[in-house]
């Protein structure tokens, strides 16, 4: 009887350590989904790949960016909050997540809420670029022509709520200037609108202008971001430029489904961290315009926070209406 109970205990032991395994982290036996909601070739798919390879080395399991562009992103981040909360799909995330909280109708999702955050992973910028030839070549210049001109000059973006337009609109208001907006469809549209001289600066990532900023036919006037970029560390950022406070990054992060058990957070943020000490990667980001930049996934969730109140008080300061 003895042995009968040592080895129904055993059993039970024996079971329960397979299935812990399962609960809190994962089984491996089929690979994580990185859904990113914006198209090929773009900063978060650039940066979500460069991750991803060497992620599933470490995690011993495959790590498959999908892209599902379209709505400001906010298809595939609602996608990710309804997703099963098992570790099996994830997001990264980026600025164009907070500022589709302001400027998007009837999101079906808490841009906070419903996401556990792991962390931050890379940083870029967002710049303030213009032709070669036009007659600022810093933010003090530019100011000074808008302030002489109310009115006259014009900002490119994206398009309507953008976070492009956004970043365009807190400049407007941090400098206390009177710039019109023009609305372009993508950034092909807006760097041949550049190019061509038919817009005064626009405001735009520092990846969809690094080829021609590095060519000479378009410069850049200021980063957007709190620190100067490493590709770019001549140019200084708008706050620097004598617009304090001024900040506008080009983040990129991991997230899960909230509710995702934390060992599966934890673990993941172990990983990552290893993957962004890494030469190569620490290089593969920088040739793409991005710093590595890892946070706690506290920090992460007081970013995505503190960005969508951010951006709702620029939307409601500019009497913009969500699209």
């Amino acid at each position: 009887m003895k042995r009968v109970i040592v080895a129904a205990a055993c059993a039970i032991g024996f079971a329960c350590a397979i299935a812990a395994p399962a609960s809190a982290e994962w089984p491996n036996d089929r690979p994580i989904r990185l859904i990113v909601g914006f198209g090929a070739g773009g900063g978060t798919d650039i940066v979500a790949r460069i991750v991803a390879q060497p992620l599933s080395e470490l995690l011993h399991q495959s790590v498959v960016v999908e892209n599902k562009p379209g709505a400001g992103g906010s298809i595939a981040s609602g996608e990710v909050a309804r997703a099963a909360k098992d570790g099996y799909t994830a997001t990264m995330l980026s600025t164009g997540h907070t500022v589709g909280a302001a400027m998007l109708k009837n999101v079906p999702y808490d841009a906070v809420k419903d996401f556990a955050p792991v962390g931050l992973v890379a940083n870029s910028a967002f710049v303030i670029v213009a032709n070669k030839d036009f007659a600022a070549n810093d933010i003090k210049g530019l100011i000074a022509l808008a302030k002489a001109s109310p009115g006259k000059l014009n900002f490119a973006s994206v398009g309507i709520g953008s976070t492009q337009h956004i970043a365009g609109e807190l400049l407007v208001q941090s400098a206390g200037i009177n710039v019109k907006h023009i609305p372009y469809r993508g950034s092909p549209a807006l760097v041949a609108a550049l190019l061509a001289g038919q817009v005064d600066y626009g405001v735009e990532t520092f990846q969809a202008v690094q080829g021609q900023v590095q060519g000479g036919t378009l410069k850049l006037l200021a980063v957007g971001g709190a620190t100067r970029l490493a590709a770019m560390p001549n140019v200084p950022t708008v706050a620097e430029s004598g617009v304090p406070g001024y900040v506008v990054s080009g983040w990129y992060g991991w997230a899960y489904p909230a509710g995702t058990p934390q060992a599966i957070v934890d673990k993941t943020h172990a990983a990552l961290k290893t993957v962004l000490a890494m030469p190569d990667v620490r290089d593969r980001l920088s040739k793409a315009g991005a710093d590595a930049a890892l946070t706690t996934p506290a920090e992460f969730g007081t970013l995505l926070a503190d960005e969508v109140a951010k951006w709702k008080a620029v939307r409601d300061k500019a009497g913009l209406e969500p699209q």
